[in-house]
């Protein structure tokens, strides 16, 4: 009886093992046909869209939490605070 435990953990091992070689040879296979500098490209394209996605969900937040406290105000009868007005520029000399 333990040697067909120990067995069958072996075969498990064994198993496990080919897969994650298997799984490392394919890796390397395509990153020989890949160009690294391609690769680099495709990741930083897919981190620029995923960056603005939450930049724009981030924005949508930001303007329905603004409706809120104005409808809030509103109905406890205070003006909604009109926007600041900023010079032009940003604030500072370079």
């Amino acid at each position: 009886m333990i040697h067909g435990v120990l067995l069958g953990k072996a075969l498990g091992t064994v198993v496990t093992g080919v897969v994650g070689v298997a799984a490392y040879n394919g890796a390397r296979w395509v990153a020989k046909k890949t160009p690294t500098r391609e690769i680099a490209v495709s990741a930083t394209a897919l981190g620029i869209k995923g960056a603005r996605k939450a930049e724009e969900g981030a924005e949508n937040v930001r303007l329905t939490a603004a409706d809120i406290v104005a409808e809030a105000r509103g109905r406890v009868g205070e003006e909604a605070p009109p926007p600041p007005s900023h010079p032009a520029g940003h604030g500072h000399a370079h």
